[in-house]
């Protein structure tokens, strides 16, 4: 097999949470353009509606299912629905998640238990429900889209820093318990994205604009297409002796003091 063809997704079936828009479709799109066979869901019809219309029109088919992923009967049913429409699912990426920007002080303990829920209980039960086909497949790839804050700390992100630091080693801990399995786990740690929902943070003249721009030896705020690479690498043969890695994505933000006052 030649090298290009380590990377090749053909005939692979996909499940991306949460990938009507952002970050997620934009790797199920890399994931259609290597030969995968999308599936995604959302929490509601409309969502999921919305989602395959933007597919379509990527000239992508895709297959959307309604499912809260912090249900577990809801999702052993649309994996158990995905088995039978498409096919035993070879490649999981757990994106679906929140962020609340709120004070720690200022937190609800439902609101904190709330991102805990999406963040990290639903990537453990998602992946609890692929990892017995894939056992019986033969093979699996699990990615996890962990964060920056996975490492860091931040004001205001108490809920989603436990959350994803907690997602980073679940991400081990797969990757050491069904490594055996020729099922290899990591994650992606994006950096500050750009994206709709961070539009406002980018306009000219926001400090915290310029504060990310300093801060990234790259010099500007990633886009979703840096992170096609990365996915279908980490979905693909060519990273099967890679395991409980966690590919940061970030520009150079992790590895940067940062500028020297003038």
């Amino acid at each position: 097999m030649s090298i290009l063809n380590t990377f090749s997704l053909e005939g692979k079936i996909a499940l991306v949470t949460g990938a009507s828009y952002g970050i997620g479709f934009a790797i199920a799109s890399g994931y259609a353009e290597a030969g995968a066979v999308i599936c995604f869901n959302d929490l509601k019809q409309e969502f999921v509606d919305k989602g395959l219309k933007a597919y379509k029109e990527a000239g992508i088919k895709a297959y959307g299912y309604v499912c809260d992923v912090t249900k577990e009967e809801q999702v052993t049913e649309m994996v158990s629905k995905i088995e039978k429409e498409v096919g035993v699912i070879d490649i999981l990426v757990n994106n679906a998640g929140i962020i609340k920007r709120i004070p720690m002080t200022e937190m609800s303990a439902d609101d904190f238990r709330q991102v805990i829920d999406v963040d990290l209980n639903a990537p453990f039960i998602v992946s609890k429900a692929v990892i017995p086909g894939m056992i019986k497949k033969g093979h699996g790839k699990i990615i996890n889209i962990c964060s920056m804050m996975s490492e860091l700390g931040r004001e205001t992100v108490s809920a989603y820093a436990a959350a994803k630091g907690g997602l980073k080693m679940l991400t081990k801990n797969i990757a050491s318990e069904y490594g055996e399995y020729n099922i290899q786990c990591n994650g992606i740690g994006p950096g500050y994205i750009a994206t709709p929902q961070t539009a406002p943070l980018r306009e000219e003249g926001n400090p915290f604009n310029s504060f990310i721009i300093a801060k990234t030896p790259a010099a500007r705020w990633g886009t979703t297409e840096d992170l096609m690479g990365p996915a279908v690498f980490l979905a693909s043969d060519a990273s099967d002796f890679v395991n409980g890695h966690i590919l940061y994505v970030d520009g150079g933000i992790l590895a940067y003091i940062g500028k020297q006052p003038k």
